[in-house]
């Protein structure tokens, strides 16, 4: 095992190990779960903590109040608990009004929920927007109050609904240019690992590991509540957004599902292209998603006044795996390999748009003599040095001013490593130089390169000596 895979699997069980901590902790929209969630973070990365004041306007959307829960329980008339907040944070409806009453079961059953179709599986269910209570069971649970329907039972939920104010972390850091990649994952479910305590998890550790690295880019990592959470950020900090270039949710990231990337809402954007190039070249199967109005926070960022170039990457996606919000969504369902192979695919997305640059051949009419430049004698007979070889010409081909190095790995079928790779030494050598920087640089390609028919077939064929003729001379060697 190499120094980088020693390195990556470590971090994969740190990251369960950090979402083991978190687990237990009732987080919701507001209120002390969630500060608790972000001071635990503060251990890892220096994260900065905002708070907005409750009643604060946020585009068409306000500040909630403060929910706070300290206590909830449902009675038997014996006085024992037969269900219990403090057993499980799924019991009680997140957002719930406060209550203490006694009930019979026939007013109190329209305030339970369960899963029929799961019966050992508590429910995760809220009611942010609308004033009301609840509880969630297993639905054996239920069956056995449905066995008395004359029992009256004591309800408490010891929770209050004040102003106060809605919590979320950001952590910066900067890059050698003002553009920046913004990368958010939410904080406000309670004990529910894969969603969405991966998503953080993965987040963490991968700011820990750009910290030590040079980086082209700022990485801005916001830690929000879903929905309310990034039309908070987003409305607090609108004169930022136009160094955003390019975005990331992260959620869903820890179980066993394949790797699932939905599209921004550009749909060709650049983070688009560099996703699903190194899912591509993952060697493992996985899925593309266009871009729809609902889901992540993705919607939220990419909506039509703001813009973003914001996908989403995961694993199962939201609501497509049995266990989603629900009990079972528990630390046996995430497991530190898958959060492994989540931080590598994410680390892959990065290193390609940290190398993803535009070059000028220097050397444009017909190809340069390798040779003459140092290169011909650089390319062995192995099967690495051949592909490199390949990646060269491909390389000087699409030089053009136009076309960027990811544009040129998608058309050759190469992985952008390998382009990155002949782009370097062909810089080192002065047959290349980075295309000035223009002005008005978009998320988009300048110009759309077609298939390249049989080209990965072309760069699976290596050989000793696939040069032109006029290169194969030993005047050149």
């Amino acid at each position: 095992m190499n120094d980088s895979n020693r390195q990556l699997e470590t971090a994969g069980h740190e990251m369960h190990a950090l979402i083991s901590r978190l687990f237990p902790i009732c987080r919701s929209m507001t209120g002390p779960g969630v500060r608790e969630t972000l001071q635990i973070l503060q251990e890892y990365v220096p994260l900065e903590v905002h708070e907005v004041p409750s009643g604060t306007p946020a585009f068409d959307w306000t500040v909630p109040r403060e929910w706070d829960i300290r206590d909830a329980y449902i009675k038997d008339e014996s006085g024992h608990r037969i269900v219990d907040f403090q057993e499980s944070n799924l019991h009680v409806v997140s957002g719930s009004s406060p209550i203490h009453q006694t009930l019979p079961w026939s007013e109190l059953k329209e305030h339970v929920y369960s899963l029929p179709e799961h019966p050992t599986w508590i429910p995760y269910r809220t009611c942010f927007h609308r004033q009301d209570w609840g509880f969630c069971v297993s639905h054996q649970q239920f069956v056995e109050l449905e066995k008395k329907p004359h029992a009256e039972y004591e309800v408490c939920i010891d929770a209050t609904l004040s102003d106060g104010s809605l919590t979320y972390g950001e952590f910066f850091l900067p890059g050698e240019t003002e553009q920046e990649l913004l990368l958010s994952c939410h904080t406000c479910h309670p004990s529910l690992a894969n969603d969405n305590l991966s998503g953080i998890a993965v987040a963490v550790q991968l700011a820990k590991m750009l910290s030590e690295r040079k980086r082209r880019y700022g990485y801005r990592f916001v830690f929000v509540p879903a929905t309310i959470g990034p039309i908070v950020w987003l409305s607090q900090n609108e004169k930022r957004l136009a160094n955003i270039k390019h975005g990331l949710v992260l959620a869903l990231l820890g179980d066993g599902g394949n790797s699932t990337y939905k599209k921004s809402r550009h749909g060709h954007a650049e983070i688009d292209r560099a996703a699903a190039h190194v899912l591509k070249h993952s060697d493992a199967d996985y899925s593309i998603r266009e871009f729809e109005p609902y889901g992540y926070d993705e919607r939220q960022y990419g909506s039509p006044g703001i813009d973003l170039p914001m996908g989403c990457l995961m694993r199962s996606p939201n609501g497509e795996y049995p266990e989603y919000h629900t009990s079972a969504d528990n630390l046996e369902l995430v497991e530190p390999e898958f959060l492994t192979d989540s931080l590598r695919k994410l680390l892959g997305i990065v290193e390609t748009l940290e190398g993803n640059e535009t070059f000028i051949n220097l050397k444009p009419f017909g190809e340069p003599r390798l040779g003459r430049h140092g290169l011909y004698e650089a390319f062995g007979c192995d099967e690495d040095q051949a592909r490199l070889q390949q990646a060269v010409l491909w390389v000087l081909n699409q030089s053009d001013g136009r076309h960027s190095l990811l544009d040129i790995a998608s058309r050759s079928g190469f992985d952008f490593a390998s382009i990155r790779r002949a782009a370097d030494a062909l810089q080192q050598v002065g047959l290349l130089e980075l295309r000035p920087s223009r002005p008005t640089e978009t998320n988009f390609p300048a110009a759309p390169l077609a298939p390249a028919g049989d080209s990965t077939d072309l760069a699976g064929k290596a050989s000793c000596h696939p040069l032109p003729v006029h290169e194969q001379t030993p005047a050149q060697g």
